[in-house]
């Protein structure tokens, strides 16, 4: 046996606070994965809930569109300009976002699916199911009962995930996530915290995730 079989290297800890309806955290999930894949350094993901508008009706009755403009207090042309711009990026990398017919709605439910999804060691999954039922299929991710189709439909027990919803038992971990993240001082996402000690924040480009968990090794060498 090679001493590096002998003492494999341990995962690069990220923890990456994002929310499901923020279009770039998926963004920056992918470009996060494509510095994975392009620096071969293996990583150990945990996210953590961070609610952009905990204050959004489940049913809000808008477009996202309508939506932004009365949050933000910007003009539609401005905010269809913004919506337009972030589609192109998301294209770029694969992504199709459907702006016209997304559900703008709450998304606490959505964060307590993927504390429960953490529990059975299937959050990255569940994390990636969700945003695409977000931001391409364009599903409800804010009511009970869409949220446990969702988890059926990649082999949770959609009756389990009802009773855990409706339970709110996973709401305590979503509030501790949010505590966290205003310790840290986190005002938007998404924002990465890799190996305990480097802040990233926003969609970065590849590259410069990828220096970072160049960096870290580096580090851990010295």
């Amino acid at each position: 046996m090679n001493e590096s079989a002998a003492n494999p290297i341990a995962p690069v800890k990220v923890d990456i606070w994002s929310d499901v309806q923020c279009p770039w955290c998926y963004i920056g999930k992918r470009r996060f994965e494509a510095a994975v894949d392009s620096s071969g350094i293996a990583v150990d993901i945990e996210y953590h809930s961070f609610e952009l508008a905990p204050d959004t009706p489940v049913e809000y009755e808008g477009t996202p569109t309508q939506y932004l403009s009365e949050r933000k207090g910007l003009a539609i042309p401005q905010v269809e300009e913004m919506l337009t711009r972030v589609t192109d990026i998301a294209t770029s990398l694969g992504l199709d976002y459907d702006y016209e017919h997304i559900h703008q709605t709450n998304t606490v439910k959505a964060h307590e699916l993927l504390h429960f999804a953490k529990a059975r060691g299937r959050q990255l999954e569940m994390k990636e199911r969700l945003l695409d039922a977000y931001f391409v299929k364009t599903e409800h991710v804010g009511r009970i009962e869409d949220l446990a189709d969702i988890a059926a439909s990649i082999g949770f027990d959609r009756d389990e995930v009802v009773g855990v919803l409706e339970s709110s038992e996973y709401l305590p971990a979503v509030k501790a996530d949010m505590e966290v993240a205003m310790q840290y001082g986190i005002q938007g996402v998404p924002f990465f915290v890799i190996d305990g000690k480097y802040g990233v924040s926003g969609a970065q480009e590849s590259e410069t995730f990828a220096n970072v968990l160049t960096q870290v090794l580096t580090e851990r060498d010295a």
